[in-house]
């Protein structure tokens, strides 16, 4: 969130904010659907709602890279706060990765 911000106060723009809609919406089918943990993510069980969850995850994160490079090409935005958002969107993917890989790991 803070590259967002730093990406909307050095542009003067606040478009890339659209982005942080994103980056709340990413974890919601993990919240709602998959109890919590990410371990549905890498599963080949499969059914109605698990299914739904896989493909809203991989929409928002679609959307997450999307969204930037859109308002780029619609000149909204300027090619630095593109990349600055793409650094934030890798940052938050590393963290996903560091929360899953621990989640993995965890054993109550």
């Amino acid at each position: 969130m803070v590259q967002l911000s730093s990406a909307c106060a050095i542009y003067s723009n606040w478009w890339p904010l659209l982005s942080a809609l994103m980056y709340v919406l990413v974890p919601m089918p993990c919240m709602f659907f998959g109890g919590g943990t990410t371990q549905f993510l890498t599963s080949r069980d499969g059914g109605g709602w698990i299914d739904a969850a896989k493909f809203l995850t991989g929409a928002s994160a679609v959307g997450s890279l999307a969204i930037p490079i859109i308002l780029r090409h619609a000149n909204l935005i300027g090619t630095g706060a593109m990349f600055i958002e793409f650094t934030s969107f890798f940052i938050f993917v590393c963290t996903v990765l560091c929360f899953h890989r621990a989640s993995l790991e965890d054993e109550w």
